[in-house]
């Protein structure tokens, strides 16, 4: 393990000897006794992580997208959205929305920023939607937005509304409370917060978002997707019971027992204030090297990763296999015209709970290093 590079990407992340442990488990059957309550468990164990006591969380085999795929059970033809858009996976998320039908009108922000708070009244006062969406943390440019202040306007203006958050790269790092800020969606994956290895999808529903579904006037046009087959699984395991639709990851889902295990462990604040602490430290860290992050302010800056102006005259290109020689992986840009024009760190999971690890150092200290070798001069 000490020869491979340390994964310092915005996921997937590092994961805990025990997670890994976990993925070990043998062959074992989905219907099995030891296994129901492993996945019971991590579907309460998901509550606590986003603060819930009512919310319905539907964990599956598939990668964060596929949770986008499962709006399909919300929205029906001709349905209007609001998509709060913020970069690359926010432009996804509407192309996404409208293979199932769904009129998306997008509120833009230039790279970097978000859309205000009155532009999304104005947005509002145009139209009723039946959601509004908004990508917590951007993984492209790392623009956190505020989903405690959008649901505030949104439900104030609209109650009827779902507030739809894709937080793939914000459960587990950010501060998330789904009862109190009125939440209706909450959309992540396993493999960045959460700190386990990539191939669950994680949804968590409102009671409202529940009963809109059920009370849909058209058929849902999907069958993996769809909550009515999955609905009574969830159900099922977590009364410790078990149930079939499609088999579920049994060895990813013992990674992530393992890992909410140790999430859950203590209050979810201390995560919360520890991830804003090194990303503020980080950030710091980057203004002291005469850098400039893509997040154009404080408060819009994600705490679980990074996104770094390129300084002239360093290639991305050149950057990123130079800090994979010193034993870090970092990654380039991804949003469409800018791509080589940043770099991406993450700083998730253990790598910020766990000090004694010492990832967080060893990036800046191979980043700093890597950008001397490329002939950079910090101001």
């Amino acid at each position: 393990m000490s020869a491979r590079k340390l994964c310092m990407i915005p996921g997937p992340i590092e994961f805990h000897e025990d997670v890994l442990a976990a993925m070990g488990t043998p062959a074992t059957s989905h219907v099995d006794p030891n296994f129901i309550p492993i996945l019971g468990e991590s579907i309460e164990m998901v509550r606590k992580v986003i603060l819930s006591e009512v919310a319905q969380p539907f964990i599956t085999s598939g990668s964060g997208t596929l949770g986008w795929d499962m709006m399909v059970n919300l929205i029906e033809q001709g349905d209007e959205v609001l998509l709060l858009n913020t970069g690359y996976f926010g432009e996804n998320l509407a192309d996404c929305l409208t293979t199932y039908g769904a009129k998306v009108t997008q509120l833009r922000a230039p790279a970097g920023s978000r859309p205000s708070a009155d532009e999304l009244k104005a947005a509002l006062a145009e139209k009723k939607y039946k959601m509004v969406t908004v990508t917590h943390v951007d993984t492209s440019t790392g623009v956190l937005s505020d989903i405690k202040k959008v649901a505030e306007i949104v439900k104030a203006t609209s109650p009827e509304t779902l507030v739809v958050v894709d937080g793939v790269c914000s459960v587990g790092s950010e501060e998330i409370r789904f009862d109190e800020w009125n939440l209706d969606i909450v959309i992540t994956g396993s493999q960045k917060g959460l700190g386990v290895p990539p191939g669950l999808s994680i949804v968590i529903a409102s009671p409202y978002a529940i009963k809109v579904f059920q009370e849909r006037k058209t058929p849902i046009p999907a069958y993996y997707s769809n909550w009515n087959k999955w609905l009574p699984v969830m159900q099922a395991y977590e009364a410790r019971k078990p149930a079939y639709f499609a088999t579920p990851a049994v060895q990813l889902v013992y990674a992530l027992h393992a890992s909410l295990k140790k999430i859950t462990s203590e209050p979810m604040q201390v995560r919360f204030d520890k991830h804003r602490q090194v990303a503020s430290d980080f950030r710091k860290t980057v203004k002291d090297l005469g850098l400039k992050q893509v997040a154009q302010c404080e408060e819009c800056s994600a705490n679980g990763m990074t996104a770094i102006w390129l300084p002239e005259g360093v290639e991305v290109a050149k950057l990123v296999p130079a800090l994979a020689n010193k034993g870090v992986q970092i990654a380039g840009g991804i949003l469409k015209d800018i791509a080589t024009k940043y770099f991406r760190i993450g700083h998730m999971g253990i790598s910020v709970m766990e000090d004694e690890r010492q990832h967080i150092p060893k990036v800046v200290d191979a980043l700093t290093s890597s950008l001397t070798e490329l002939g950079y001069k910090s101001a």
